[in-house]
């Protein structure tokens, strides 16, 4: 027999090291702001915008840049930066949409650009999302607290049902059952009810507790009429132009491991166009034969699962008796050897109906039994759910997740794996608990935990922001065109 190695390929300590790290470095970004009273906090009626260098008519391909100057409600220039600001050109005439990008000088001023992808009337919009004052108290109250959401398991015993509170980290002197990922260090915990075991836990489902991190004063900056508020309010839309630009690049077929622009890239004709690369249009069934894609994680990559079902209709789906909006779901169309399935993260798993966790695993040990070949494709889709939690509890899970794929792509090199990065979602939705900032700040650690492997990214934060859907399950349009740059990346 070969000797088993020492010890595993990355050690405990070392993921725990790697964590601190990474929160060190956030830390950095997001730096404690004074808080003294919300005239001080940036005002997005106050603060200005102005065009650099601007045109009567602009021409198609062109960078157009904004100096954006933050104000407080006094109309005092500001003297810092970290306002959380979402940047967008749109046509809505032509179903057209892009994302700006927006830099930030740690002055109180920030540049933001746009390239003006087609031609047309454009209007711009610099929305404020949270002044810096916001983001720096949601980031600590992000990292306060693991009770935002309470878990509620529903032990089976005999006839009866038993319920026991559970959560991520609970504070209780009672008996627990500790249900442990023994080889990445992740726990779910639940009060052991008398005279059941640990595993009868069969279901769970979770609420929202009335528990906040955030000052009274500081809640005020979250109320719906303080988030993403228009900067550009009385801006005209701009003309652009072709002006015979000879603009005939031919751009390589989109594939994985290519590097990413910002904006990654446009909509026009409610249809994704990459920056870097080119999309064709894929006939699914062709393109599918022989291929077994393997969706993990959340509901916003569920929806795939049932566009495909939707839109190959020799595809059935197999009924794996389980009930619930978070059921493993598995479709085939045996002619042509397609096999889909889809299943649900590991906790934290939000979801307000009582969802089973017989079959519950860890994405990390799905793909660690997965063993992969030129015909399997998984699609990791993380996020949603760990919004409301510390930000170390996200990226152990990611890191744990990179190490696994990593695994995978030693005894399987040919395997693609595709990261689907989290939508955009609703403004209006419980900021402190599921806001965008939270998306946005795992959104720059996913990118910047997996670029040094081999796997395709698909940018749903880009996309979804081009779209302009503020809706964390978007249209089937939206759906429509992540797909697809899924069918171009196998075919």
């Amino acid at each position: 027999w070969p000797e088993p190695p020492l010890r595993p390929v990355v050690s405990a300590a070392e993921i725990d090291l790697r964590i601190q790290e990474i929160v060190k470095k956030l830390d950095q970004q997001i730096p404690p702001r004074p808080f003294t009273h919300v005239n001080t906090t940036t005002s997005a009626t106050h603060s200005t915008a102005t065009i650099i260098k601007p045109r009567h008519t602009y021409c198609r391909g062109d960078q157009l840049d904004i100096m954006l100057e933050a104000r407080d409600h006094l109309g005092h220039r500001k003297q810092y930066g970290g306002d959380f600001l979402r940047a967008r050109m749109s046509s809505p005439a032509l179903q057209a949409g892009a994302a700006g990008k927006v830099t930030d000088f740690n002055n109180g001023t920030y540049l933001v650009s746009f390239i003006l992808f087609w031609e047309g009337q454009v209007t711009l919009s610099i929305l404020l999302i949270h002044p810096s004052e916001g983001a720096s108290a949601l980031w600590r109250a992000r990292n306060q607290g693991y009770d935002k959401v309470i878990f509620t398991g529903q032990f089976s015993s005999g006839t009866s049902q038993v319920n026991a509170d559970c959560a991520l980290v609970l504070n209780s002197s009672a008996e627990l059952c500790q249900y442990l990922d023994a080889q990445d260090q992740e726990a779910f915990y639940c009060v052991k009810p008398q005279h059941i075991p640990c595993a009868a836990l069969s279901h769970v489902h979770s609420k929202n507790k009335d528990v906040s991190y955030l000052s009274k004063q500081e809640k005020i900056l979250f109320e719906r009429s303080n988030v993403g508020v228009e900067i550009m309010e009385n801006f005209n839309v701009i003309n652009v132009s072709r002006c015979n630009k000879v603009t005939v690049s031919v751009k390589e077929k989109c594939k994985p491991g290519m590097t990413s622009t910002a904006p990654s890239g446009y909509v026009w004709k409610n249809t994704w166009n990459p920056v870097s690369c080119s999309l064709a249009a894929v006939d699914m069934k062709k393109c599918l034969r022989g291929k077994f894609i393997y969706l993990m994680g959340d509901s916003t990559v569920r929806q795939w699962m049932e566009y495909f079902k939707t839109s190959i209709q020799t595809l059935k789906p197999v009924d794996l008796h389980e009930s619930g909006k978070l059921k493993h779901q598995l479709a085939v169309d045996l002619d042509r050897n397609i096999i889909i399935q889809w299943q649900k993260h590991g906790y934290p798993l939000i979801g307000s109906t009582t969802y089973s966790v017989k079959e519950i695993e860890y994405i990390a040990r799905a793909i660690d039994r997965t063993g992969g070949d030129k015909n399997t494709i998984i699609v990791i889709s993380l996020g949603q759910h760990f919004r409301p939690y510390p930000i170390d509890v996200f990226i152990r899970r990611v890191l744990n997740v990179h190490k696994a794929v990593q695994r995978l792509l030693l005894r399987s090199p040919d395997t693609m794996v595709i990261i689907k990065l989290e939508n955009i979602r609703e403004m209006d939705s419980d900021v402190e608990r599921f806001g965008d900032f939270h998306g946005y700040i795992q959104y720059l650690t996913i990118k910047d935990i997996f670029q040094d492997l081999n796997v395709g990214i698909i940018d749903a934060w880009d996309i979804t922001i081009a779209y302009g859907t503020n809706n964390v399950h978007p249209p089937e349009y939206v759906v429509r065109n992540q797909v697809n740059i899924l069918l171009n990346y196998i075919c």
